[in-house]
């Protein structure tokens, strides 16, 4: 099988060579934010030479925890040359990442010149593919890339991996069937040089779905303001006196709607203002967070009030509903830090658990090539 292939990348690979594993791949980040995305490839064995973002705010936690090289650039600026200087030499080679993903989702950008800056990051995900001819990729993105309606910017993907060579495949993942806490659907892709390659199956069902108390309901009891003493991480940003009322107005698994109209906001008592019923809306424990996103620790954001206590999530529970390991360093502890950046941070990265699905996937296409060989 492996005839074909032999002068594909930077090693040759025959019958009688060295059997394909984990130390003949070394991985690149592109997009990479806090790391969410390598991590689940770190979780899975694979190293993770780099990872390239143009928020220098991530630098700390990347490296922190993936041992492995942050760069900051605008991918649009990484040449061919340089990107292929990271991979490790005489190893095959994977790309991997999440082009920023705003301009695609339903939360558009007003400003339009910039919604265009941010979609043509996917053009520049596929130039470097075109010029340093990567192994393997993986592309996550927002569902909604699948019909986006302002360029063929997915279509445009596709068509220069066909004509590259690549076997690839492409889904939409409801994340609960991943295990992952997170009413979310997600677009996944994979590509391949060597064969067909496809996500695994799916590992759980809505009879064993994770659920908002199974990840944060043992975490200690807050007060809006606070911070653990035992972890400064689990803080829950402070709410106004008439956002105290609000939630104290909301029952469990509720919103704005079920407030007096006294608390109510005038622009929700317009008939527009019916089209955001999640607003100021309580989790429910029984049931999936809704999508973290960079204002997750907002109340008045969406549904990102506690279930039960008086107050949004923390920073610790959005990291947690995030798949983040518990064990994750975001900021340096002999430092103050900023809990909006975080926030933000979180809501841009890729949950850990869909990154060692990703790379489970890439496992499991590698074994079997192993074993055909």
């Amino acid at each position: 099988m492996f005839n074909n292939l032999q002068n594909t990348g930077d090693i040759l690979m025959t019958k009688s060579s060295a059997r394909l594993d984990f130390n003949s791949f070394s991985v690149i980040d592109l997009f990479c934010g806090i790391g969410g995305l390598s991590h689940g490839f770190v979780l899975e064995g694979f190293k993770v030479n780099a990872g390239i973002d143009f928020d220098e705010s991530c630098r700390f936690a990347f490296e922190s925890n993936n041992k492995s090289k942050f760069i900051h650039k605008d991918i649009s600026d990484v040449t061919s040359i340089e990107l292929d200087g990271y991979f490790s030499k005489n190893k095959r080679k994977i790309l991997v990442g999440c082009a920023p993903c705003q301009a695609f989702s339903q939360y558009m950008f007003k400003d339009k010149e910039k919604d265009n800056n941010k979609w043509t990051l996917l053009y520049e995900f596929g130039r470097l593919i075109e010029e340093t001819q990567p192994d393997i990729i993986s592309m996550e993105n927002v569902s909604q890339l699948l019909n986006f309606k302002k360029a063929p910017v997915f279509e445009d993907f596709i068509a220069l991996l066909k004509k590259e060579g690549y076997f690839f495949s492409y889904q939409i993942v409801y994340c609960p069937d991943y295990g992952i806490p997170q009413n979310r659907k997600r677009l996944v892709l994979l590509a391949s040089k060597f064969g067909e390659i496809n996500l695994i199956d799916k590992t759980h069902s809505r009879e064993n779905y994770k659920t908002v108390r199974d990840v944060i309901g043992q975490l200690p009891v807050l007060e809006d303001g606070q911070s653990d003493s035992n972890d400064r991480f689990h803080f829950s940003r402070k709410l106004s006196a008439l956002n105290k009322k609000r939630i104290r107005s909301t029952p469990y698994g509720g919103s704005w709607k079920d407030w007096p109209d006294d608390l109510v906001l005038e622009c929700h008592k317009k008939e527009t203002g019916k089209s955001y019923p999640s607003i100021y809306g309580r989790m429910k424990w029984e049931t999936q967070a809704p999508t973290i996103t960079t204002h997750c620790i907002g109340y008045g954001n969406g549904r990102f009030g506690h279930p039960e206590q008086h107050r949004g999530i923390s920073l610790r529970e959005a990291a947690l509903l995030q798949t983040f390991p518990m064990s994750y360093e975001f900021f340096d502890k002999a430092k103050s830090f900023s809990s909006s950046a975080i926030a933000r941070q979180l809501g841009n990265a890729v949950p850990v658990v869909l990154g060692q699905v990703i790379a489970k996937s890439i496992n499991h296409h590698l074994k079997n090539l192993d074993n055909e060989n």
